[in-house]
């Protein structure tokens, strides 16, 4: 089935049911900030988000609008201008369920996914004291010499991937060039929904260049054009905006100042 081209950000977050495992990249890697803000505007509720491997900015304004119930990343945080104060306000007030996780095993637990099976051996992790908080993660002897302790994770399969990508063409090939990440959340979602900078006439795959990075319109359900989709946080290889990551740290830091700070940008 071809995926549908649509016309908006609210018309992709329409596509997101209340209630979704959502997988997000990481600010750097393609956020999808114009469809989180029609996320909001819509009121969804229920949300799971899944960082992959982290969260950022994305994550803690749908936690401070209220539309997530739980989510697992290897960190969480604003980078530059420190934790991600909604996330943390929540998880102070018991309002949010936060799964402890890694970078490796969120790769490999969607690497599994991907090839349809059903956990992926992980090693680099034992020993740590995240097995202490993950009863899902099971460690057992290794079957082959020399027997020793591997761990296995469950598989993730997320309902939704939610991109935004440099470059989508007419017949939803979507271009991600280094960010990996992206192409593994595309091969282990449900669905794949992506706002994109720009769409071209013509294939992606059809360029040498290009198709090695490109994620195959196989994989995607939907996709629009959606020019500074990304914005504050920047795609790959650009600035993002300093002055207005700044800006959102300081408002946030106050439940009343994330409130108002919110209500401005959905005016926007």
């Amino acid at each position: 089935m071809e995926p549908e081209r649509l016309s908006d950000a609210a018309a992709l977050a329409a596509r997101v049911p209340d209630g979704a495992l959502v997988a997000l990249a990481p600010d750097y890697a393609g956020s999808p900030m114009a469809v989180v803000r029609a996320l909001i505007r819509r009121r969804a509720r229920g949300l799971r988000l899944l960082g992959v491997p982290q969260l950022g900015l994305a994550a803690d304004i749908l936690v401070g609008a209220g539309c997530v119930v739980e989510l697992e990343a290897a960190a969480v945080g604003l980078g530059e201008f420190g934790i991600a104060p909604c996330v943390e306000r929540a998880r102070r007030a018991g309002e949010l369920l936060i799964r402890e996780s890694s970078c490796p095993v969120i790769h490999s637990a969607l690497q599994a996914a991907e090839k349809g099976l059903p956990f992926m051996p992980v090693r680099g992790i034992l020993g740590s004291d995240l097995l202490l908080l993950r009863a899902d993660w099971k460690v057992i002897a290794n079957p082959f010499p020399p027997h020793d302790p591997i761990l296995l994770v469950p598989a993730l399969k997320p309902d939704v991937a939610l991109l935004h990508v440099p470059l989508a063409d007419e017949e939803g090939n979507l271009w991600v060039g280094v960010r990996r990440e992206q192409m593994l959340m595309a091969h282990a979602a449900r669905f794949t929904l992506a706002s994109a900078e720009r769409v071209v006439a013509g294939s992606l795959m059809a360029d040498p260049a290009r198709a090695a990075g490109t994620i195959p319109a196989l994989y995607v359900t939907a996709f629009a054009e959606v020019p500074g989709g990304a914005a504050p946080t920047a795609l790959w290889g650009e600035t993002p905006d300093h002055a207005v990551l700044e800006a959102y740290a300081q408002a946030a830091a106050r439940e009343e100042g994330f409130r108002d700070w919110l209500n401005a940008w959905l005016e926007q």
